[in-house]
């Protein structure tokens, strides 16, 4: 027994059970697109004007702390992932090294983070594809353009994308994958383009005052100020590397492809997130960029480019859907493997001949799709970072339980200084995660309410380890 409830064993055999287990498929290459398709988003093209707002020049730094952060999780990620080289990412770890209940969490928490996160982009999606229409002289009905909180029917442009990525997801995760390096490469080249037109224009004046508010976070007429209350906000452009190690049980060689894909993803943004930022708050005074809802085309607009921009606009309306899709991915993944475990009803579980869980992949694509369509995402979408900071929490703890648990077990990628990271982690993590909204952390806590009754109501005595045992096999497991 772990901390909380049965504890899975690390080989349980799993991934041998007949029609339940994913087909290996995805190299290091897959694994890199994935999360840096994750990571950069609608995050690059809008955060930095929001931690400009926050921190002014020193958003710069604020994204290095948010790096610094996320790099100790993904630490720990690489480490976990290659001895655990099973579907379920941070869910798993924590079934296999804390126990059934507290995973249960991490789970029901991993599935409001991916849905809301592949909701709030599509919403974004929508209003990028309704400006690109707009400024070609084509007006879609109000009415179709926002949910019933919104003053509308339904955000068709939203529910749209949200089916497309879905299709995309049935046609097989290589398939997939594939196409999400192409859109991956639209978005790299963009923000590349940005940066080359944008650094020479860089003035040193702008960065002076570089830190007007102070390094730590404290309200200024009403508003949160200061690198760490900036830290706290960009630091969500960064998440969206777990969902590589959701692909771990579809990794050809997981000990090196897992390591390359979570550390290389999250290298390759650091450096984005900072160029770009150095690019734009160089280029204008940052009290231009405060807040603006798209600050990288107001830079191009600004120095004469508005060619420029409105191709870097156009490659973000075609390469955002490669968020959803890893999202959507992740979110599938987390619901097939609590399935499996028998949390959740197994029938869901099942996998098609392509080797992907078709029926929870609709389900998956139906539920981002309806919320996308019909509710005003901007109250409820921080919901998604708390469930992210409850996952690297929980991941920072496996590190160091593992650790001192079970030294002996062989770990194709070691973590350095691990009780370091892990602890960084979790309290980095814990930080963040006080620092949103109370309302936000109330209604956090409600979904995980109706988690834990589902869970005790339902998946607690229909778990596969309650009912057959650890390790059990496929044959004579309840459907």
């Amino acid at each position: 027994m772990g901390l909380l409830g049965p504890i899975k064993p690390i080989d349980s055999g799993e991934t041998k059970q007949h029609g339940r287990s994913l087909k290996a498929t995805l190299s290091w290459p897959h694994l890199v697109a994935l999360g840096v398709g994750a990571i950069v988003g609608t995050g690059i093209y809008t955060l930095t004007g929001v931690g400009a707002d926050r921190a002014g020049p020193a958003v710069i730094l604020a994204f290095a702390i948010a790096g610094a952060v996320c790099a100790c999780a993904a630490l720990a990620y690489a480490e976990l992932a290659t001895m655990i080289p099973t579907a379920g990412s941070a869910y798993t770890y924590t079934y296999s090294v804390l126990g059934e209940a507290l995973a249960w969490v991490v789970g029901w928490s991993l599935i409001l983070e991916y849905s809301l996160a592949c909701s709030t982009v599509a919403v974004g999606w929508g209003g990028y594809l309704v400006g690109w229409l707009q400024s070609a002289g084509v007006v879609l009905p109000a009415a179709l353009l926002a949910g019933p909180h919104g003053g509308g029917i339904v955000n068709l442009p939203a529910v749209m994308v949200s089916l497309a990525v879905m299709g995309m997801l049935l046609a097989g995760t290589r398939e997939s994958a594939t196409l999400n390096i192409v859109l991956v490469i639209i978005k790299l080249v963009a923000l590349s383009i940005f940066v080359v037109f944008a650094l020479p224009a860089f003035n040193a004046d702008n960065l002076t005052p570089f830190m007007p508010y102070g390094f730590g976070s404290a309200e200024v007429n009403g508003a949160p100020r200061g690198v760490m209350a900036a830290a706290a906000i960009v630091f969500f452009a960064f998440y969206g590397f777990d969902a590589v190690a959701t692909s771990a049980e579809e990794a050809k060689n997981p000990g090196r492809d897992l390591t390359i894909g979570i550390m290389g993803s999250m290298a390759v943004c650091t450096l984005i997130y900072m160029l770009v930022a150095i690019a734009a708050i160089g280029a204008l005074p940052y009290l231009t960029l405060a807040n603006s809802p798209e600050p990288l085309a107001l830079v191009l607009r600004t120095l004469g480019q508005p060619t420029v921009a409105y191709l870097v606009a156009l490659a973000a309306l075609i390469a955002l859907p490669s968020v959803i899709l890893v999202m959507m991915y992740g979110q599938s993944r987390i619901f097939f493997v609590m399935s499996r475990d028998g949390l959740l009803p197994r029938r869901l579980s099942q996998v098609s001949a392509n080797g992907s869980p078709r029926l929870i992949t609709i389900i998956t694509g139906l539920f981002v799709a309806l919320a996308a369509g019909l509710f005003r995402l901007d109250e409820i979408a921080a919901l998604a970072n708390a469930g992210t900071l409850i996952a690297f929490i929980a991941v920072g703890l496996c590190l160091m339980v593992l650790r001192r648990r079970s030294p002996e077990l062989v770990r194709v990628f070691r973590c350095p200084a691990p009780y370091l990271v892990g602890t960084l982690a979790v309290l980095g993590c814990l930080y963040l995660l006080f620092s949103l909204p109370s309302s936000t952390l109330i209604n956090f806590l409600g979904w995980n309410a109706i988690g834990l009754i589902i869970y005790f109501a339902y998946g607690r005595n229909r778990s596969v380890i309650t009912t057959t045992g650890a390790g059990a096999s496929e044959a004579g497991l309840p459907a």
